[in-house]
């Protein structure tokens, strides 16, 4: 075989075999596509997830096992074509029949006389929860038209029938409304309703009766008003009688009162005068006692300050004299010091002339140069060196004689 058209049959193999892989995988792909957009579409009508809000309660029911359970809030897992549900509200419902509340309404209540009269009747209820699952494939769709209703208006006809209209208006409230919740309680109670309450309001009463009423009403205001006008005026009198007798007592009373304090206080003052006379002669004495107290006390005190004052002359006189002794003592030390001190300068100067210029350069001032010069050889005065010889005869040379004789 020519090896050209082998090459090109096996070319054709190959894309035969590629193009049929492509068909199958893009069919498989587009299978699976559609079965994903149908599951979708299924899901988004039938929601597999549903959630129970607050105050609600679903009831979920197996169409397979007949099997029913109950959730409350939260979420649910709901499988279309196996399961069921259905949501109760659990929060408290009012029932009230309206076409009952006015007299000339639709629906009138009849009172034993066979009057005809409106009440406003509040019937609160709830589903039991505890019994729901039992009793939930018996219930209708809506509990209040078709089971609330029927009930109710069973039972609150037939007792305002018992009553008359002046007891359904006035005194038989709380009894009437005890009557219709003991009759339909336990009847709501069979299908799993609970009856909370049952609250009596305003009573429409018919014009005709209102009005016989109200002026019963007025001529038994008006002679209420009679007796209690009657009464008030026999009470005035008795308390008029009662005050002055009150009146009189209490003058009595009063005088009585007032001459038993003045006699208690007649006693009183007697006694205390015995009292008081012994402390008024204690308080003499101690007067007495604390007068001559502070004589003795005085006496003491300048007895005491005349002491003081001697002691404080002695002690003033010998420190005077111990003062001036010490002055004199110190006057001696300082002369007898000073005389020898000036007995040991004279030796000294003897011995050292110079030093006599040496004081004068001490005493002269700072600020004048002091020129210190040997002494002149014929022993005269260092300051004939210095501004020239004096003239004869004007100043004696000095000695150590002299010096002596003048010290």
């Amino acid at each position: 075989m020519n090896p050209r058209l082998t090459a090109l049959a096996l070319l054709m193999g190959r894309a035969f075999r590629s193009t049929t892989a492509t068909l199958k995988s893009r069919t498989g792909l587009f299978v699976g596509t559609a079965a994903v957009a149908i599951g979708g579409y299924w899901v988004i009508v039938h929601p597999p997830v549903q959630a129970v809000g607050r105050g609600e309660v679903v009831l979920r029911s197996n169409q397979l096992t007949g099997e029913a359970s109950l959730h409350r809030e939260g979420s649910l897992l709901v499988l279309p074509g196996l399961h069921e549900t259905r949501r109760y509200p659990l929060r408290d419902q009012v029932y009230r029949p309206t076409a009952s509340a006015k007299a000339g309404g639709p629906a009138p209540f009849q009172s034993v006389e066979g009057l005809s009269l409106g009440v406003d009747l509040t019937i609160r209820y709830a589903l039991d929860p505890t019994r729901l699952a039992s009793v939930s494939r018996n219930l209708p769709e809506d509990l209040g038209a078709e089971v609330v209703q029927p009930a109710v208006q069973g039972v609150i006809y037939k007792t305002f029938t018992r009553y008359t209209v002046r007891e359904i208006f006035s005194t038989k409230r709380a009894d009437i409304q005890a009557q219709i919740e003991a009759e339909l309680k336990p009847r709501l109670a069979a299908d799993g309703i609970l009856l909370r309450a049952v609250q009596m309001g305003q009573v429409d009463l018919p014009a005709e009766y209102r009005q016989g009423m109200d002026r019963l009403l007025a001529q038994e205001l008006e002679t209420e008003k009679m007796r209690y006008t009657l009464e008030l005026k026999a009470k005035q009198v008795e308390q008029t009688a009662l005050e002055g007798e009150a009146e009189r007592v209490r003058r009595e009373k009063a005088a009585l009162a007032a001459a038993n304090e003045q006699v208690i206080a007649a006693r009183a003052q007697e006694e205390a005068m015995k009292h008081v006379l012994p402390f008024k002669e204690k308080q003499i004495q101690q007067r007495q006692l604390e007068a001559e107290a502070e004589k003795q006390s005085r006496i003491r005190a300048a007895e005491g300050a005349a002491q003081a004052r001697r002691i404080e002359a002695a002690g003033e006189a010998e420190s005077r004299q111990k003062l001036a002794d010490a002055e004199g003592y110190r006057l001696e030390r300082v002369g007898r010091i000073a005389s020898e001190q000036m007995a040991r300068d004279g030796a000294l100067i003897t011995r050292h002339p110079l030093l006599i210029q040496k004081a004068l350069a001490d005493k002269l001032s700072d600020k004048i140069s002091v020129i210190i010069a040997p002494p002149p050889t014929d022993g005269s005065f260092i300051g004939t060196a210095l501004v020239g010889k004096l003239p004869a005869g004007s100043a004696a040379p000095a000695t150590p004689e002299s010096d002596k004789a003048g010290e």
